[in-house]
């Protein structure tokens, strides 16, 4: 839109005011028009490092992490950064930081969750008791004495 209205002769204060921008972006963009037209204005991919990673080996990684940890050859039942760090290194040679690994994870949608952790010893029948007769004794008791 400010493109357009800088060719229609607009100043550059005033697109500014209407596009809500500031004078010194409107003057880049008033440059980039001049030099390269209205698609000059188009954005462009942000320059940075390329990924290590291939889009084709990210979808292999999503597909050994849904096997699962074990299946990988761990003992442990849930994955965590540094073990995913470790089956990028093993199955694609790309070594990558742990905390970065995170980034990866973020990307492909999956989300940081800790299993719960109950003792060996609890009682879910004794839990469900207290519960049902205990809970609201002590819950009318509270209201009470307010």
């Amino acid at each position: 839109m400010a493109g357009k209205l800088l060719l229609q002769g607009m100043s550059i204060v005033e697109v500014a005011d209407v596009v809500e921008a500031s004078t010194s972006a409107v003057g880049r963009w008033k440059q980039i028009v001049k030099q390269e037209g209205l698609d000059g204005l188009n954005s462009r991919p942000v320059p940075g490092r390329p990924p290590r990673l291939s889009t084709a080996e990210r979808q292999q990684l999503e597909e050994l992490l849904r096997k699962g940890p074990r299946e990988a050859g761990l003992t442990a039942d849930a994955w965590t950064c540094p073990r995913v760090a470790r089956l990028i290194q093993q199955q694609f040679g790309v070594e990558y930081h742990p905390d970065h690994v995170r980034r990866i994870l973020d990307a492909l949608g999956w989300s940081c969750q800790r299993p719960e952790q109950r003792a060996r010893e609890r009682d879910e029948a004794a839990i469900a008791r207290w519960r049902e007769k205990e809970w609201p004794r002590i819950k009318k008791g509270a209201s009470a004495a307010s």
